[in-house]
């Protein structure tokens, strides 16, 4: 007698085809199934993670390749894995993932998990099994990744960072005074309203990073200050362009970027700081570049679809080369700030340029120890004068760091 164990395997073997599966796992008594397939997705989740697949990253990508429902099946996974573990013992950063997906065991017990998901959803019990074992199919899929974060069971959790002299993340309380900046910006109605809280968003980042180098320099100690790697998702459509703004950031923000176009994602590589301003600026100026696009753009309709995507291509690409030149400007003017002479406070460069060049290599380091063969890519081509005017003028209208008030 085949086992519903077995029958899944057979399923994501290719042994089964898909529909026949489904068909005997129907007529099989639920008392049966549903812990099997329960368990089925819970070790598939499970393994992942252990391949460095981390929560948000794991919901992600269900939601890109399979349905939102199945996203919420991974949180609940999520939530299913975390109940082994003292809350103690979980790397904060893995914590901070599962929390902010709201996961939590919301169910009386796996034995009747899918018919709770059937209530909760509004679905029949066809639609959950197929589900669940789509999204088997799925995850089967899903290559391993590098680890960057400890999944729980497989380390102490890590020690909170935030004390450490020169390695501390954004401050929570400047992290949510920023947030709220940009939710702010994002919205009013009022471009240059939006821009003036925009560009007070990114003058704290921007401020807090170049201070936490300038404390290493003052006293911190490097031996104990090192790089970090952080995975951000590019999304549809244009992620190629939309990477190369990414990219263009992080290198103004003294990090580097491989992008994973097969996976839509980014992992930037640089000191915690600087990450957090990387990731908050993005976000910040993709904003601003999908605004100033829709003001801009062309009329579309079927006859005007093709010169639509060529302006759209064309206008972020000559926005994200725009704003790499202006950031690393007024990245070179903050250090040039720094530096100055005629202040009593200000840093000796003798002291912090050779930090911030230790700090490069680190950086260039770690990502050549994970990344150890990378493939330059073509950038993007322009194929409208259109867009590309267009890009750069919206990029010379964004609103950027300036230089902190002493």
């Amino acid at each position: 007698m085949t086992s519903v164990r077995e029958r899944i395997r057979a399923v994501l073997a290719g042994a089964v085809d898909y529909e026949s599966g489904l068909d005997a796992l129907t007529v099989t008594p639920s008392a049966e199934v549903d812990p099997a397939l329960v368990a089925a997705v819970h070790e598939a989740c499970a393994r992942l993670w252990r391949r460095g697949w981390q929560p948000a990253e794991l919901r992600r990508v269900v939601i890109r390749r399979g349905q939102p429902q199945q996203a919420d099946l991974v949180t609940d996974a999520v939530a299913a894995h975390l109940r082994q573990f003292p809350r103690a013992t979980v790397d904060e950063r893995w914590l901070a993932q599962a929390d902010t997906l709201g996961a939590q065991v919301w169910w009386a017990s796996d034995a009747t998990y899918l018919d709770e998901v059937a209530t909760r959803r509004r679905l029949d019990r066809v639609a959950v099994l197929d589900l669940m074992l789509s999204l088997l199919a799925l995850l089967a899929t899903l290559p391993p990744i590098e680890v960057l974060v400890p999944p729980p069971g497989t380390a102490a959790a890590s020690a909170d960072r935030t004390g450490a002299v020169g390695s501390s993340r954004i401050d929570k309380r400047l992290l949510d005074r920023v947030r709220a900046l940009l939710a702010k910006a994002e919205s009013t109605s009022f471009p240059a309203e939006a821009e003036a809280y925009t560009a007070k968003a990114q003058e704290l980042v921007t401020r807090h990073s170049l201070d936490v180098a300038l404390l290493v320099a003052r006293g911190g100690d490097p031996a104990k200050v090192v790089p970090f790697a952080r995975r951000i998702g590019v999304d549809h459509a244009y992620e190629g362009e939309k990477a190369s703004l990414l990219d263009a950031v992080a290198r103004a923000n003294r990090c580097h970027t491989v992008w994973s176009p097969e996976l839509a994602f980014s992992t930037v590589f640089g000191f915690d700081a600087d990450i957090d301003a990387v990731d908050l600026l993005y976000t910040s100026l993709l904003v601003q570049a999908h605004r100033a696009m829709a003001r801009a753009e062309p009329p579309g309709g079927k006859a005007g679809r093709a010169r639509l995507k060529t302006f759209r291509q064309s206008f972020l690409v000559a926005f994200a080369v725009r704003i790499g030149e202006r950031l690393a400007g007024a990245a070179q003017a903050a250090v040039e700030d720094a530096t100055g002479s005629g202040d009593g406070n200000v840093t000796d460069p003798a002291d912090l340029l050779p930090v911030l060049a230790s700090r490069d290599e680190q950086v260039r380091e770690t990502m050549q120890r994970v990344f150890p063969r990378t493939v330059r890519v073509r950038g993007s081509r322009v194929d409208s004068h259109e867009g590309w005017e267009s890009g750069r003028e919206a990029a010379d209208r964004a609103s950027l760091p300036t230089r902190a008030a002493r």
